[in-house]
């Protein structure tokens, strides 16, 4: 197993362009890079049309691209492209990586026959991973008569039984039930435990959010983002707090919180407030103007950041730059309403 703090993939100015008939080529990918260390799970986020399906592509060896490069465990991948790629393994998004007429354990034997090894040296091993993912009652099924959920949890032990330090999983809980997607991301971090670098490609932000140390986010083609997903979440939090009245607002109290507070919301029964509290001090302000009226306060919560939501931002442009001036814009706007007052 490689040292902790080696990395075991490596992506550097990744680009590539589509031709296309009577106009200048498509430019999918511009640029991409980011590495992955043993034991990470690296979410690998962008919406559709972002360049993340070609750059996963890319990765695994399905698609060359036009410039960069791509290390796995140090082995240039554009150069020896099939010493790397004995280091890596990929399940991909519809269980593409499964034959259908075979029985789960024939999958298995069949796809280490592929990477030279016999069925005598995997057997053991493969009886065990069917055991570990709770596939064993169903080693002589086919895979055409498997759930969607057994079918993915068989596609992920293929990819383990490799026994590739890098593994790849596109959409890895699309389509399964609550239980099954449990079962998933718990494989998901036993992987990492064990040391193994775990590329995860998903639309589910709570998957990513659950599983992920870190994400890479792509969008136009482009990085907009290489962050510790702890980091991110911190960075886009908020002082907002959501406050739930036994009464309405009186058309004063509302003017008061209003110049008080420049991003204050208040809903339009007049009991939901959302104010923004960014000094300590600002709590007794908002109190101060519902204790004139003696205004019942039902509920004062704060609102939580969600990955989904620091994702909307990323891939709108409203990165950590933006935040950060946002943020003294409105400290700034608060602070010449206090001098006015």
């Amino acid at each position: 197993m490689p040292a902790p703090t080696e990395t075991t993939l490596r992506v550097r100015d990744l680009r590539k362009d589509y031709p296309r008939r009577g106009q200048a080529p498509l430019r999918a990918v511009d640029g991409v890079g980011f590495d992955a260390r043993p034991g990470q799970v690296v979410g690998l986020l962008g919406p559709n049309g972002a360049g993340k399906t070609t750059t996963i592509k890319m990765v695994c060896g399905l698609v060359r691209p036009d410039a960069g490069a791509i290390e796995v465990r140090g082995i240039d991948a554009r150069r020896r492209p099939r010493e790397a790629t004995r280091h890596l393994a990929a399940v991909l998004e519809g269980n593409r990586n499964l034959y259908w007429r075979l029985t789960a354990r024939e999958n298995l034997l069949y796809f280490m026959g592929n990477r030279g090894r016999s069925p005598r040296d995997v057997s053991a091993k493969a009886d065990a991973l069917l055991e570990r993912f709770d596939l064993g009652p169903k080693r002589d099924t086919l895979v055409a008569d498997l759930s969607r959920g057994m079918q993915q949890k068989l596609a992920i032990a293929v990819a383990v039984l490799a026994g590739t330090q890098v593994l790849l999983l596109d959409e890895p809980t699309l389509g399964l039930d609550v239980q099954t997607g449990d079962e998933v991301r718990r494989l998901v971090r036993e992987l990492a435990a064990e040391g193994r670098t775990v590329l995860l490609s998903s639309h589910d932000m709570a998957v990513v959010q659950d599983v992920c140390e870190r994400v890479v986010v792509i969008a136009h083609g482009r990085l907009v983002a290489d962050e510790r997903v702890a980091t991110l979440l911190r960075l886009f939090a908020t002082r907002a707090y959501d406050a739930r009245l036994g009464a309405p607002l009186t058309a004063a109290q509302a003017a008061d919180l209003r110049r008080a507070f420049p991003l204050v919301r208040i809903g339009d029964d007049g009991r939901q407030v959302r104010v923004d509290l960014e000094r300590g001090d600002d709590v007794y302000r908002l109190i101060d103007v519902l204790r004139r009226e003696r205004t019942p306060v039902e509920s004062l919560d704060r609102v939580a950041v969600h990955l989904e939501e620091v994702f909307r931002h990323l891939v709108n442009g409203d990165g950590p730059a933006h935040r950060a001036a946002h943020a003294a814009g409105a400290r700034a706007a608060r602070e010449e309403v206090g001098r006015v007052g």
